[in-house]
């Protein structure tokens, strides 16, 4: 297994010896005062969300204690999307999934000690989803650019990219039109962890399968994002259409 891997395997198990104890503890059923309602449900359940904003909220509490504002956090997510990028065109897959990760939770903190501080604002939302864009279209030109001699890999890749935009799209323009959607599937989350996780594992799993290189994993996790990107950005479109009036 590659080091990237096993530092995964180390994380999970730590996450599912905590998961317990926070079942336990008083805070699994308190009130999380600064939990967001903005986005839709998260795939894999309350619970695990919960837990996870217990897991990092040691990291939350020391980024307030040491004056860290959301833009801290707005400008690292960005910069892991951009490292992801780079790290997939030179082939560093397994890095390119802890950077992809690593922004995923800089996305999270960005929100909450935004939410700590009282400094929640349409002017920091829209800083906040515009970079998400940047840094996720950076992971996604990385991963087209590896997979360019691939005649299923770089078509997955740029529909994924695509439907990703469409996803939150279709939701911002339904907002703007006093109609709020969020249903479906392969949010920003699920993207990110179906991307993060598939590049830790892929070198690994594509060397035991006998393949010549990396690159198995991601295919079908592409291929997984793609189809569910696409299919919600048309679910959404047709389910806000119809609640929208007709011209009188």
């Amino acid at each position: 297994m590659t080091a990237e891997l096993w530092t995964l395997v180390g994380l999970l198990a730590l996450a599912f010896v905590s998961m317990p104890v926070f079942a336990l503890s008083a805070a699994s059923s308190r009130e999380d005062p600064h939990a967001s309602q903005a986005h839709g449900r998260f795939l894999l359940g309350g619970f695990v969300k919960r837990w996870f904003m217990w897991f990092i909220g040691p990291v939350e509490r020391a980024s307030l204690a040491l004056g860290f504002g959301p833009t801290f956090y707005n400008l690292l997510g960005l910069s892991f999307g951009l490292a992801a990028g780079l790290l997939f065109v030179g082939g560093r897959i397994g890095l390119g999934g802890w950077a992809i990760l690593l922004g995923g939770v800089a996305d999270v903190l960005d929100g909450r000690v935004a939410r700590a501080r009282g400094m929640a604002s349409p002017k920091g939302a829209f800083i906040d989803s515009t970079l998400d864009r940047f840094a996720e279209v950076a992971a996604f030109i990385g991963l087209a650019l590896w997979f360019r001699e691939s005649a299923a890999g770089l078509p997955l890749a740029l529909i994924a990219m695509g439907g990703s935009l469409l996803v939150s799209y279709t939701r911002a323009r339904g907002e703007s039109l006093g109609v709020n959607c969020s249903k479906g599937i392969m949010q920003r989350a699920e993207r990110l962890l179906g991307l993060g996780f598939g590049a830790i594992v892929d070198p690994t799993v594509s060397a035991l399968v006998g393949h010549d290189g990396p690159g198995v994993v991601l295919l079908w996790v592409l291929g997984m994002i793609a189809v569910g990107t696409v299919g919600t950005a048309v679910y959404r479109t047709l389910w806000i259409t119809a609640r929208l009036p007709d011209a009188e």
